[in-house]
Protein backbone atom coordinates (compact mmCIF):
# COMPACT_ATOMS: atom_id res chain seq x y z
CA UNK A 1 0.00 0.00 0.00
CA UNK A 2 3.04 2.26 0.39
CA UNK A 3 3.83 2.53 -3.40
CA UNK A 4 -0.27 3.24 -3.87
CA UNK A 5 0.25 6.26 -1.39
CA UNK A 6 3.76 7.71 -2.96
CA UNK A 7 1.68 7.39 -6.37
CA UNK A 8 -1.30 9.58 -5.28
CA UNK A 9 0.79 12.40 -3.52
CA UNK A 10 3.00 12.56 -6.92
CA UNK A 11 -0.46 13.59 -8.29
CA UNK A 12 -1.32 15.72 -6.05
CA UNK A 13 1.68 17.54 -6.57
CA UNK A 14 0.76 17.77 -10.64
CA UNK A 15 -2.48 19.13 -10.02
CA UNK A 16 -1.14 21.61 -7.80
CA UNK A 17 1.26 23.25 -10.04
CA UNK A 18 0.80 26.40 -11.89
CA UNK A 19 -2.15 27.18 -14.40
CA UNK A 20 -1.42 27.63 -18.37
CA UNK A 21 -3.20 30.32 -20.45
CA UNK A 22 -2.43 29.11 -24.33
CA UNK A 23 -4.04 25.72 -25.12
CA UNK A 24 -1.90 22.96 -27.13
CA UNK A 25 -3.01 20.53 -30.14
CA UNK A 26 -4.88 17.59 -28.96
CA UNK A 27 -6.01 14.23 -30.54
CA UNK A 28 -9.85 12.36 -29.84
CA UNK A 29 -7.88 8.92 -30.24
CA UNK A 30 -5.56 10.45 -27.25
CA UNK A 31 -5.08 6.92 -26.20
CA UNK A 32 -3.63 5.97 -29.79
CA UNK A 33 -1.17 9.05 -29.20
CA UNK A 34 0.99 7.63 -25.97
CA UNK A 35 3.63 9.69 -26.99
CA UNK A 36 1.80 13.14 -27.11
CA UNK A 37 0.12 12.13 -23.80
CA UNK A 38 2.21 11.39 -21.42
CA UNK A 39 6.51 10.05 -21.96
CA UNK A 40 5.93 7.70 -19.16
CA UNK A 41 4.25 5.93 -21.91
CA UNK A 42 6.98 5.65 -23.60
CA UNK A 43 7.86 1.97 -24.34
CA UNK A 44 4.91 0.66 -22.36
CA UNK A 45 3.85 -2.27 -24.47
CA UNK A 46 4.05 -6.19 -25.01
CA UNK A 47 5.89 -5.86 -27.85
CA UNK A 48 9.27 -4.39 -28.55
CA UNK A 49 8.82 -1.78 -30.76
CA UNK A 50 5.67 0.50 -31.84
CA UNK A 51 4.70 3.30 -34.48
CA UNK A 52 2.10 5.16 -34.82
CA UNK A 53 0.70 8.08 -37.49
CA UNK A 54 -1.92 10.04 -36.60
CA UNK A 55 -4.01 12.40 -38.54
CA UNK A 56 -7.10 14.94 -37.89
CA UNK A 57 -8.88 17.05 -39.90
CA UNK A 58 -11.40 20.08 -38.33
CA UNK A 59 -13.53 22.52 -39.03
CA UNK A 60 -13.31 22.15 -43.03
CA UNK A 61 -16.93 22.58 -43.57
CA UNK A 62 -16.63 25.54 -42.13
CA UNK A 63 -12.86 26.47 -43.70
CA UNK A 64 -12.95 24.80 -46.36
CA UNK A 65 -8.92 24.42 -47.80
CA UNK A 66 -8.04 26.74 -44.45
CA UNK A 67 -9.21 23.97 -41.97
CA UNK A 68 -7.30 22.83 -39.22
CA UNK A 69 -4.88 19.78 -40.12
CA UNK A 70 -3.16 18.04 -37.31
CA UNK A 71 -0.66 14.94 -38.19
CA UNK A 72 1.69 12.95 -35.67
CA UNK A 73 4.45 10.05 -36.38
CA UNK A 74 5.76 8.13 -33.56
CA UNK A 75 8.25 5.51 -33.04
CA UNK A 76 9.33 4.12 -29.75
CA UNK A 77 10.42 0.52 -28.24
CA UNK A 78 10.82 -0.96 -24.38
CA UNK A 79 14.51 -2.39 -23.47
CA UNK A 80 14.54 -4.72 -20.61
CA UNK A 81 16.46 -3.88 -17.54
CA UNK A 82 17.85 -6.19 -14.71
CA UNK A 83 14.66 -9.23 -14.00
CA UNK A 84 11.47 -7.14 -14.61
CA UNK A 85 12.31 -3.69 -15.07
CA UNK A 86 12.12 -1.59 -18.57
CA UNK A 87 13.56 1.50 -19.97
CA UNK A 88 11.90 3.18 -23.01
CA UNK A 89 13.11 5.12 -25.30
CA UNK A 90 11.30 7.06 -28.16
CA UNK A 91 10.98 9.76 -30.89
CA UNK A 92 8.23 12.04 -32.44
CA UNK A 93 7.34 14.43 -34.86
CA UNK A 94 3.98 16.68 -35.34
CA UNK A 95 2.64 19.50 -36.97
CA UNK A 96 -0.73 21.91 -36.93
CA UNK A 97 -1.68 23.88 -39.65
CA UNK A 98 -4.73 26.27 -39.61
CA UNK A 99 -6.14 29.11 -41.13
CA UNK A 100 -5.41 31.38 -44.46
CA UNK A 101 -2.05 32.86 -42.76
CA UNK A 102 -1.17 28.85 -42.62
CA UNK A 103 -0.16 29.38 -38.96
CA UNK A 104 1.76 26.56 -38.28
CA UNK A 105 3.79 24.57 -35.69
CA UNK A 106 6.50 21.94 -35.88
CA UNK A 107 7.73 19.94 -33.42
CA UNK A 108 10.20 17.35 -32.99
CA UNK A 109 10.47 15.07 -29.51
CA UNK A 110 12.72 12.57 -27.57
CA UNK A 111 10.93 10.93 -25.27
CA UNK A 112 12.42 8.29 -22.82
CA UNK A 113 11.18 6.64 -19.53
CA UNK A 114 11.86 4.08 -16.33
CA UNK A 115 9.44 1.68 -15.78
CA UNK A 116 9.72 -0.15 -12.07
CA UNK A 117 8.27 -3.20 -10.99
CA UNK A 118 6.50 -3.11 -7.20
CA UNK A 119 4.57 -6.04 -7.17
CA UNK A 120 2.82 -8.87 -8.57
CA UNK A 121 3.54 -12.16 -10.49
CA UNK A 122 4.48 -14.09 -13.79
CA UNK A 123 0.88 -13.32 -15.25
CA UNK A 124 0.26 -10.03 -13.29
CA UNK A 125 2.01 -6.99 -12.09
CA UNK A 126 2.24 -3.44 -10.65
CA UNK A 127 4.26 -0.78 -12.33
CA UNK A 128 5.41 2.75 -11.51
CA UNK A 129 6.85 4.93 -15.17
CA UNK A 130 8.25 8.04 -14.83
CA UNK A 131 8.94 9.59 -17.95
CA UNK A 132 10.14 13.12 -19.38
CA UNK A 133 11.01 13.84 -22.89
CA UNK A 134 12.76 17.20 -24.59
CA UNK A 135 11.63 19.22 -27.81
CA UNK A 136 12.61 21.75 -30.25
CA UNK A 137 9.29 23.23 -31.78
CA UNK A 138 9.05 25.63 -34.92
CA UNK A 139 6.38 27.62 -34.64
CA UNK A 140 5.73 30.25 -38.14
CA UNK A 141 3.04 32.39 -40.33
CA UNK A 142 3.06 33.07 -43.57
CA UNK A 143 3.37 36.82 -43.82
CA UNK A 144 2.19 37.63 -47.59
CA UNK A 145 -1.40 35.64 -46.04
CA UNK A 146 -1.99 38.00 -43.45
CA UNK A 147 -4.83 40.26 -43.61
CA UNK A 148 -5.58 43.48 -41.40
CA UNK A 149 -8.73 45.23 -40.85
CA UNK A 150 -7.25 48.54 -42.23
CA UNK A 151 -6.86 46.56 -45.42
CA UNK A 152 -10.12 45.54 -46.05
CA UNK A 153 -11.88 48.12 -47.99
CA UNK A 154 -15.40 48.94 -49.72
CA UNK A 155 -14.35 46.98 -52.54
CA UNK A 156 -12.80 43.81 -50.40
CA UNK A 157 -9.38 43.46 -49.85
CA UNK A 158 -6.71 45.64 -51.15
CA UNK A 159 -2.91 44.04 -50.40
CA UNK A 160 -0.92 47.44 -51.27
CA UNK A 161 -2.54 49.25 -48.33
CA UNK A 162 -0.14 49.09 -45.20
CA UNK A 163 -1.43 47.20 -41.96
CA UNK A 164 0.89 49.51 -39.67
CA UNK A 165 1.62 46.36 -38.06
CA UNK A 166 4.97 45.55 -36.95
CA UNK A 167 5.97 41.76 -36.24
CA UNK A 168 9.65 40.59 -35.54
CA UNK A 169 9.71 37.13 -36.34
CA UNK A 170 7.37 35.69 -38.76
CA UNK A 171 9.50 32.06 -38.11
CA UNK A 172 11.56 30.82 -34.87
CA UNK A 173 12.46 28.01 -32.65
CA UNK A 174 12.11 27.13 -28.55
CA UNK A 175 12.75 24.14 -26.68
CA UNK A 176 10.14 22.57 -24.60
CA UNK A 177 10.22 19.89 -22.09
CA UNK A 178 7.78 17.48 -20.51
CA UNK A 179 7.67 15.32 -17.46
CA UNK A 180 5.12 12.62 -16.89
CA UNK A 181 4.14 9.27 -14.73
CA UNK A 182 2.10 6.58 -14.70
CA UNK A 183 0.91 4.17 -12.59
CA UNK A 184 -0.91 0.55 -14.22
CA UNK A 185 -1.77 -2.92 -12.77
CA UNK A 186 -1.96 -6.32 -15.26
CA UNK A 187 -4.50 -8.20 -13.28
CA UNK A 188 -4.37 -10.79 -15.91
CA UNK A 189 -4.00 -10.82 -19.85
CA UNK A 190 -7.25 -9.85 -20.19
CA UNK A 191 -8.47 -7.15 -17.08
CA UNK A 192 -5.74 -4.35 -16.04
CA UNK A 193 -6.77 -0.53 -15.76
CA UNK A 194 -3.70 2.23 -15.50
CA UNK A 195 -3.76 6.18 -14.45
CA UNK A 196 -1.39 8.66 -15.73
CA UNK A 197 -0.21 12.26 -15.01
CA UNK A 198 1.82 14.68 -17.43
CA UNK A 199 3.49 18.34 -17.24
CA UNK A 200 3.92 20.30 -20.28
CA UNK A 201 5.82 23.41 -21.19
CA UNK A 202 7.55 22.79 -17.91
CA UNK A 203 10.65 25.71 -19.02
CA UNK A 204 7.41 28.13 -19.85
CA UNK A 205 8.83 29.03 -23.28
CA UNK A 206 7.95 32.19 -25.17
CA UNK A 207 6.45 32.29 -28.51
CA UNK A 208 5.61 35.83 -29.32
CA UNK A 209 5.74 36.57 -32.54
CA UNK A 210 6.38 40.00 -31.48
CA UNK A 211 9.78 39.48 -29.79
CA UNK A 212 8.28 40.06 -26.50
CA UNK A 213 6.94 38.15 -23.93
CA UNK A 214 3.13 38.77 -24.33
CA UNK A 215 2.23 34.85 -25.26
CA UNK A 216 4.52 32.27 -22.85
CA UNK A 217 3.13 29.37 -23.26
CA UNK A 218 2.41 27.90 -19.39
CA UNK A 219 2.07 24.64 -18.43
CA UNK A 220 -0.10 22.27 -19.08
CA UNK A 221 -1.46 19.66 -17.08
CA UNK A 222 -2.91 16.07 -18.31
CA UNK A 223 -4.95 13.41 -16.36
CA UNK A 224 -5.96 10.20 -18.16
CA UNK A 225 -6.57 6.72 -17.39
CA UNK A 226 -8.30 3.67 -18.65
CA UNK A 227 -8.80 0.33 -18.89
CA UNK A 228 -9.39 -3.35 -20.09
CA UNK A 229 -12.14 -5.79 -18.11
CA UNK A 230 -13.44 -8.49 -19.91
CA UNK A 231 -17.23 -8.81 -19.88
CA UNK A 232 -17.67 -12.31 -21.51
CA UNK A 233 -15.34 -14.80 -23.23
CA UNK A 234 -14.87 -12.17 -26.44
CA UNK A 235 -15.94 -8.99 -25.37
CA UNK A 236 -13.73 -6.76 -23.24
CA UNK A 237 -14.98 -2.88 -22.19
CA UNK A 238 -12.22 -0.19 -22.84
CA UNK A 239 -12.80 3.13 -20.22
CA UNK A 240 -10.60 5.87 -21.14
CA UNK A 241 -11.26 9.39 -19.98
CA UNK A 242 -8.89 12.27 -19.99
CA UNK A 243 -9.10 15.76 -18.35
CA UNK A 244 -6.91 18.88 -19.48
CA UNK A 245 -5.97 22.03 -17.91
CA UNK A 246 -4.02 24.96 -19.00
CA UNK A 247 -4.68 28.44 -17.58
CA UNK A 248 -8.59 29.19 -17.77
CA UNK A 249 -9.26 26.48 -20.34
CA UNK A 250 -10.36 22.81 -18.97
CA UNK A 251 -11.64 19.87 -21.22
CA UNK A 252 -12.36 16.44 -20.23
CA UNK A 253 -12.95 13.91 -22.60
CA UNK A 254 -14.90 10.29 -21.34
CA UNK A 255 -16.11 7.43 -22.97
CA UNK A 256 -15.61 3.76 -24.20
CA UNK A 257 -15.25 1.30 -26.40
CA UNK A 258 -16.38 -2.63 -26.69
CA UNK A 259 -13.70 -4.63 -28.07
CA UNK A 260 -14.60 -8.02 -29.67
CA UNK A 261 -12.80 -10.26 -30.77
CA UNK A 262 -12.76 -12.06 -34.52
CA UNK A 263 -11.36 -15.29 -34.31
CA UNK A 264 -12.71 -18.75 -32.90
CA UNK A 265 -11.78 -17.59 -29.46
CA UNK A 266 -10.47 -14.77 -27.15
CA UNK A 267 -6.63 -15.41 -27.74
CA UNK A 268 -7.41 -14.25 -31.48
CA UNK A 269 -5.29 -11.52 -33.15
CA UNK A 270 -8.25 -10.54 -34.51
CA UNK A 271 -10.54 -7.79 -33.23
CA UNK A 272 -13.05 -4.89 -33.48
CA UNK A 273 -14.10 -2.35 -30.99
CA UNK A 274 -16.49 0.34 -31.19
CA UNK A 275 -17.06 3.18 -28.66
CA UNK A 276 -18.89 6.55 -27.58
CA UNK A 277 -17.52 9.44 -25.85
CA UNK A 278 -18.31 13.32 -24.81
CA UNK A 279 -16.16 15.91 -24.36
CA UNK A 280 -17.08 19.32 -22.66
CA UNK A 281 -15.14 22.30 -21.68
CA UNK A 282 -14.96 25.05 -19.61
CA UNK A 283 -16.17 28.87 -20.51
CA UNK A 284 -13.19 31.26 -19.82
CA UNK A 285 -16.31 33.23 -18.05
CA UNK A 286 -17.41 30.65 -16.33
CA UNK A 287 -19.74 27.49 -16.56
CA UNK A 288 -19.61 24.10 -18.39
CA UNK A 289 -20.08 23.73 -22.25
CA UNK A 290 -21.07 20.40 -24.16
CA UNK A 291 -18.38 20.86 -27.15
CA UNK A 292 -18.98 16.97 -28.92
CA UNK A 293 -20.31 13.32 -29.01
CA UNK A 294 -17.89 11.42 -30.41
CA UNK A 295 -17.98 7.72 -32.31
CA UNK A 296 -15.18 5.69 -32.86
CA UNK A 297 -14.16 2.75 -34.60
CA UNK A 298 -11.16 0.53 -34.34
CA UNK A 299 -9.46 -2.69 -36.31
CA UNK A 300 -7.10 -4.88 -34.85
CA UNK A 301 -5.12 -7.13 -37.37
CA UNK A 302 -2.47 -9.09 -35.35
CA UNK A 303 0.08 -6.50 -35.09
CA UNK A 304 -1.79 -4.11 -36.72
CA UNK A 305 -4.32 -1.11 -35.95
CA UNK A 306 -7.04 1.15 -37.87
CA UNK A 307 -8.84 3.95 -35.69
CA UNK A 308 -11.15 6.36 -37.03
CA UNK A 309 -13.43 8.64 -35.08
CA UNK A 310 -16.05 11.40 -35.69
CA UNK A 311 -16.45 14.35 -34.12
CA UNK A 312 -20.36 15.82 -33.92
CA UNK A 313 -20.04 19.48 -32.59
CA UNK A 314 -23.19 20.23 -30.29
CA UNK A 315 -21.38 23.53 -29.07
CA UNK A 316 -22.69 26.74 -30.22
CA UNK A 317 -20.44 27.02 -33.29
CA UNK A 318 -22.38 23.70 -34.89
CA UNK A 319 -24.52 26.78 -36.72
CA UNK A 320 -21.25 27.67 -38.57
CA UNK A 321 -20.95 23.97 -39.80
CA UNK A 322 -24.22 22.16 -39.90
CA UNK A 323 -22.93 20.28 -36.90
CA UNK A 324 -19.91 18.98 -38.58
CA UNK A 325 -16.81 18.95 -36.34
CA UNK A 326 -13.67 16.90 -37.12
CA UNK A 327 -12.91 13.43 -38.61
CA UNK A 328 -9.25 11.34 -37.08
CA UNK A 329 -7.12 8.57 -38.82
CA UNK A 330 -4.71 6.51 -36.43
CA UNK A 331 -2.35 3.95 -37.71
CA UNK A 332 -0.09 1.79 -35.37
CA UNK A 333 2.01 -1.16 -35.89
CA UNK A 334 3.99 -3.10 -33.17
CA UNK A 335 7.37 -4.50 -34.15
CA UNK A 336 6.99 -7.84 -31.22
CA UNK A 337 9.52 -10.67 -30.80
CA UNK A 338 10.46 -13.00 -28.32
CA UNK A 339 9.63 -12.13 -24.92
CA UNK A 340 9.43 -14.45 -21.88
CA UNK A 341 8.74 -12.45 -19.06
CA UNK A 342 5.10 -13.09 -18.72
CA UNK A 343 2.81 -10.10 -19.69
CA UNK A 344 3.76 -6.56 -19.07
CA UNK A 345 1.53 -3.99 -19.50
CA UNK A 346 -2.07 -2.89 -20.93
CA UNK A 347 -2.96 -3.80 -24.15
CA UNK A 348 -4.59 -0.11 -25.49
Amino acid sequence: MIYYRYFFILIIAILAAPQAKTQDIHFTQFYQSPLNLNPALTGVMNCNSRAIVNYRNQWAAVLGSNAYNTYSASYDRKIPVGRTDYFGVGGSAWGDVAGESRFGTTQGRFSMSYSKKLGGRRKSAHYLVLGADAAITQRKIAQGDLRWPNQITGNGFDPTISSGEIINDFDFLYADITGGLLWFSVLDEYNNWYIGASMAHLNQPNVSFLGDDAATLFTKTTIHAGGQFQVAPKMSILPYFIILMQGKHREVNAGASARFALGPNRNSSQSWQIGGWYRVGARTEGGIISDAIIVSTRFNFDQMGIGFSYDLNISELRQGGAGNGAFELSLSYLICGPENRGVYCPKF
